[in-house]
């Protein structure tokens, strides 16, 4: 059976002080929480990494990255390599975000070998994907997610990518307050494990844990991941908050 999975993205968020007191207050409430198996992974700006690693070594969560170079190691100023992840703990790392292909223009050659990267490491990628409103409107959603897949991921084999997490995040919700509905995420979520059924198998797709993301609250995450193809949340902005978030995880 896939696991389920919420996983909270920071963003560039949090000083060094506002972050120990937030993965503390975390790491207590998931003590005081029964998990059922459930998997919780945050995933802080880089600097707060080793911090995080630290304290989930006797916690009931994992540490994930939110970005990383495709090299082990070299002439790359400023960039983190899947090496030094490894090498801190680091289980996870997100991949392929709409604000990584926006802002800093990583196309999906380039994603396609952060996750090669990342899985030569024995680090987990969390691959997004995800629409433009346009490109829903248009009726092209369904199109741009399977192009997104085929392009970074399904040059990969059977073995490697039944290690990976995928990601939907339709990017017309992403920190808009405007989330998908819970059809919409279901929708997508079947569309895309079917997909990777016809690719790799009816086992690998039946397993393969797909998180939802965009706007994904307290208030409508138990709605979401009540749908059969919905495996958790990637959640951004609520992740932030101690609170929230657990309460977020406790929706599992």
């Amino acid at each position: 059976m896939r696991k389920k999975i919420v996983a909270g993205n920071w963003k560039m968020n949090k000083t060094f002080e506002e972050a120990e007191e937030l993965i503390t207050e975390i790491a207590d409430g998931l003590d005081e929480m029964d998990l059922n198996d459930h998997g919780v992974i945050l995933c802080p700006p880089a600097l707060y990494i080793e911090m995080a690693t630290d304290v989930a070594e006797e916690s009931l969560f994992d540490v994930g990255a939110q970005n990383v170079y495709p090299a082990d190691s070299g002439a790359f100023t400023g960039e983190i390599s899947p090496l030094m992840l490894k090498k801190l703990n680091v289980g996870y790392c997100i991949v392929g975000h709409s604000e990584r292909r926006k802002y800093f223009r990583e196309d999906a050659l380039f994603l396609k070998q952060k996750v090669d990267a990342l899985l030569r490491n024995g680090v987990i990628p969390i691959f997004c994907c995800g629409e433009t409103l346009p490109e829903r409107e248009a009726g092209n959603h369904f199109r741009i997610v399977e192009d997104q897949l085929i392009a970074s991921l399904f040059h990969l084999d059977a073995a490697d990518f039944s290690k990976i997490i995928i990601a939907y995040e339709p990017v017309w919700a992403i920190g808009t307050g405007v989330n998908a509905t819970k059809e919409q995420a279901q929708e997508m979520h079947a569309f895309i494990r079917e997909r990777i059924s016809g690719k790799y198998g009816v086992a690998i797709a039946q397993d393969l844990t797909i998180l939802y993301g965009g706007s994904c609250n307290a208030k409508n995450a138990a709605e979401l991941f009540s749908q059969p193809d919905v495996d958790g949340g990637l959640i951004g902005g609520a992740s932030l908050k101690t609170e929230e978030f657990l309460q977020i995880v406790a929706s599992l």
